[in-house]
């Protein structure tokens, strides 16, 4: 009986059986709300989905979070946080688990949102981008301050009231949502779009950004904690304040922004000076200047007082030189007639000299000196020029001796080749080679025939001795 009952069991498929279980899952459960501690978390898949698991001491779930929700979500799924999720339950027939669908995430308490803020806080120091060498100074009095925030909350009410207070500037506002999902991308984006404005455009570039919020517990925050907010506020070229809850609220971007406000009046306040402060500070100086200008000039006079009460009259500084001048007219009479007499004298002397009778004397003998150097000056000449002539004379002399023409009027004749060039040796002459022969009264041009002789030189006779002769005798030594 057994048998046969177990013969009339309906029969499943593998994927029949997965589907079953699948709708009971996903039927009984559906939407759950679920808290444990993230496991197995290695970051997005390349497809942009998150695999993890969720554990407690006893049990593992496995949990997934598609990519569209995990770019939503406030709070990402990071390593070893405990976490409330909320999703749907189901399976995987791949590999037969049942599995959560996450559609939201946050953490477990305020204490898993401080444990995770201390470790992100640390993660971004150690890149650097809380340095104080990072930090830019802020610019005195901004002409144009860009505000990112909501547009209709209190904060830009008090930051616009306040700077119209103190000193009306230029205002931009950059609306974003300062709490919720989107929030920390559109404060991003926000600081980053303030940074890209041209500097000369139709929008002018602000010269300092506040980016401002009104106070809230943790959770309210935390967009402000994102690193995406971080890293924009690090990456401003603009000078940037923050201003995000009350004074005893601190959040991430304090941290990475270049000056920190307790409130946002308060970053209002340091944004720019008191215009009637600096007035008076103007007015002030001013007067202070001025001061100084009259004290400067009453010591100058008093100076030039005691300096013109130690100078002599004018009298005094003149009477010796009018002394000095009298004397010099009263002398100038005499000096005029004695320098008078003397160039007469002078005059004189030189008009003796210049007699015709003495002028004649010197006319002769400066004419006898010109006849007797012209004599001699002629006698020079002439043998400086036989003394040329002679070595002219003995140079030709020399040449003749020397040249070859002379050989070759005793007889001889210079063969060159075809080249002009000199044959010294009859080696150097081959068969059918041009010559050119030269002789004494011309040139003769010739073809070599035949091999070149060398010509043996001739014996030398031999010397007789002393005692030979004609008489037969033999020599000494013979």
């Amino acid at each position: 009986m057994a048998e046969a009952a177990l013969d009339n069991v309906v029969e499943w498929s593998v994927s029949e059986l997965s589907a079953a279980l699948k709708r009971t899952v996903e039927d009984a459960y559906g939407y759950v709300r679920v808290r444990g501690e993230i496991s197995g978390f290695k970051g997005a898949s390349p497809s942009g989905h998150c695999y993890f698991r969720l554990k407690d001491d006893k049990a593992v779930l496995e949990a997934v979070i598609w990519k569209g929700t995990h770019g939503r979500m406030r709070v990402k799924p990071e390593e070893g946080l405990d976490v409330i999720v909320t999703g749907r339950l189901t399976t995987f027939a791949g590999s037969s688990k049942y599995q959560i669908v996450i559609d939201t995430l946050e953490p477990a308490g305020i204490g898993a949102l401080m444990k995770l803020l201390e470790e992100r806080k640390k993660k971004l120091a150690a890149q650097g981008l809380f340095d104080e060498a990072r930090k830019q100074l802020l610019p005195f009095i901004p002409d144009v301050i860009g505000v990112v925030t909501s547009p209709t909350g209190a904060v830009i009410r008090d930051i616009l009231h306040r700077l119209a207070d103190r000193f009306p500037r230029r205002v931009l506002v950059w609306p974003v949502r300062v709490q919720g999902e989107t929030s920390a991308a559109e404060v991003a984006n926000a600081i980053a779009g303030f940074n890209a404005l041209p500097e000369r455009g139709k929008l002018p570039r602000p010269d300092l950004i506040i980016v401002a919020r009104g106070g809230g517990s943790l959770e309210d925050l935390w967009s402000f904690n994102e690193e995406i907010v971080v890293l924009a506020a690090a990456e401003s070229m603009i000078p940037l304040i923050s201003a995000v809850g009350h004074e005893t609220d601190f959040t991430l971007i304090d941290f990475a922004a270049d000056w920190r406000a307790p409130t946002p009046t308060a970053a209002a306040e340091r944004a720019v000076p008191v215009r009637s402060e600096l007035m008076a500070t103007l007015v002030g100086l001013g007067q202070r200047k001025l001061a100084c200008w009259q004290r400067g000039l009453d010591q100058r006079r008093k100076e030039l007082r005691l300096l013109s009460r130690s100078l002599p009259a004018l009298d005094q500084l003149l009477s010796a030189p009018r002394q000095r001048l009298d004397a010099c007219s009263a002398r100038l009479p005499r000096a005029l007639i004695a320098n008078a007499q003397i160039h007469h004298r002078q005059l004189t002397r030189v008009s003796a000299q210049l007699s015709p009778r003495l002028l004649k004397q010197r006319i002769a003998r400066c004419s006898e000196i010109v006849v007797t150097l012209g004599q001699r000056g002629g006698l020079a000449l002439d043998n400086y020029l036989e003394r040329r002539r002679g070595r002219l004379r003995r140079a030709e002399q020399l040449l003749r001796a020397f040249s070859y023409q002379g050989v070759l009027a005793r007889g001889f004749a210079l063969v060159r080749d075809g080249g002009g060039q000199p044959l010294r040796a009859a080696a150097s002459v081959a068969a059918g080679m041009a010559l050119d022969i030269e002789f004494a009264d011309g040139r003769v041009g010739a073809v070599a025939q035949g091999e070149a002789r060398t010509q043996q030189p001739a014996p030398r006779p031999r010397r007789r001795g002393r005692g030979e002769g004609s008489s037969g005798q033999g020599g000494l030594f013979g």
